[in-house]
């Protein structure tokens, strides 16, 4: 532990003034949590990678997991909230506009909703988080511009946790990049966003989690094929550090320790990512081919107007959001206003709730026009699935 803390010394200033500015215990405890993550992060750095010390680092990786939800979900009363945090979600899905500050967010949400955020060419201009609404397709989509993340965002630095912390309430991440230097952002915004249990583009991981109150640790490996990354002596030390004895643990395909943690940490949430590269006038054409390798990637140039319809429809893609018309009984079908709704949640249940919750008491059948029938109308049950323009009618009980 000596030879640990002897290079972990660079921390120790930043912790030192921490402690004299503030002197209260919440930072001194936040000092101290910084300093066991430096040290966690210097041994791992340290291990090298084979099968015999797979379940070290694997247990090493859950210290650091809970080390961090600490930074983020700190115990006790909590300190006064950051002014434009607490953002009403209103219309019918949230989309975050998240990067490193002077990336053009602000320039980006002007030109697609006409709502004013005070754009500047220096750094931190958005101090506040920025809702504005557009109407796309039908649907009212909210916008937020969250202030520029910096590094160490997840370690409480800055304004970056409730800047993350609005992030994991979207439904989808548009993370803007600088066209002069996208990749580097790339990498330290997904790092920042990780670290805070945001997981992009990525399905949860098919692993079987059930905590028992006896008969030890129960492991069963994939069995859809091989099982490469997880040992049943590994999954053993993950689940000692979160003081889990009795437990099953069955894996469904190849993954890995981190995926065991998420699991079992069961904060994580899992959101579609765009990454709108900005300024694409300030490169030539040739670096602008590089960067139709990257995936999830759209080029616009918030400035210039270049490209803005493209990315909208980018959005809509990634939100898969399904329109519904209702049609009253005797008049036409009200186009104006479809109700939207989820792919994933989109019945006709959840379509009688969206509308009121006490429409399902009073509900008898539905007559649907659209792809998700074959006949026009058909009589349906509340358990019928609907497609993206379907006309509804709700026939009530006599």
């Amino acid at each position: 532990h000596r030879r640990f803390h002897r290079r972990a010394t660079p921390l120790l200033p930043l912790l030192s003034r921490l402690r004299s500015v503030h002197g209260d215990g919440a930072s001194r405890k936040m000092a101290d949590i910084m300093e066991k993550i430096a040290g966690i992060e210097l041994e791992m750095s340290r291990t090298q990678k084979n099968k015999a010390t797979s379940s070290h680092i694997g247990s090493l990786k859950a210290k650091l997991c809970k080390l961090r939800r600490e930074l983020i979900e700190p115990s006790g009363k909590s300190g006064p909230k950051g002014e434009g945090f607490d953002v009403t979600k209103t219309g019918d899905c949230r989309v975050g506009l998240v990067g490193f500050p002077s990336v053009g967010k602000s320039t980006l949400l002007n030109k697609l909703t006409g709502t004013f955020s005070e754009v500047a060419a220096y750094e931190f201009t958005t101090l506040t988080c920025i809702p504005g609404v557009i109407r796309y397709r039908g649907a009212k989509i909210q916008l937020l511009d969250l202030p520029g993340i910096i590094e160490g965002a997840k370690d409480g630095k800055g304004r970056g946790r409730q800047v993350i912390s609005t992030a994991r309430t979207c439904n989808v991440i548009v993370i803007v990049l600088d066209a002069l230097h996208p990749l580097s952002h790339r990498k330290l915004i997904e790092h920042e966003l990780d670290g805070f249990g945001i997981r992009l583009n990525r399905e949860p991981p098919k692993i079987t989690f059930r905590k028992k109150d006896k008969g030890g640790i129960a492991y069963a490996p994939n069995n859809n094929g091989e099982t490469t990354f997880l040992d049943e002596e590994t999954v053993k030390s993950i689940l000692a550090e979160y003081k889990i004895q009795h437990a099953d643990v069955k894996l469904h395909e190849d993954c890995t320790d981190e995926d065991l943690i998420d699991v079992i940490e069961g904060s994580r949430v899992y959101i579609p990512c765009i990454y709108a590269v900005n300024k694409i006038d300030q490169i030539t054409v040739e670096e602008l081919s590089l960067l139709n390798e990257m995936k999830h990637y759209c080029p616009v140039s918030a400035g210039k107007e270049w490209n803005l319809d493209g990315l909208l429809e980018m959005v809509w893609d990634y939100l898969d959001m399904v329109r519904i018309y209702t049609k009253p009984r005797g008049t036409n079908p009200d186009y104006d206003d479809p109700v939207v709704l989820p792919r994933r949640a989109c019945t006709v249940e959840d379509f009688c709730n969206r509308l009121h919750k006490g429409i399902i008491k009073s509900f008898k059948t539905a007559l649907v026009w659209g792809l998700s029938v074959k006949h026009r109308p058909q009589r349906v049950g509340k358990e019928h699935g609907l497609e993206d323009e379907d006309v509804v009618q709700i026939v009530k009980k006599a």
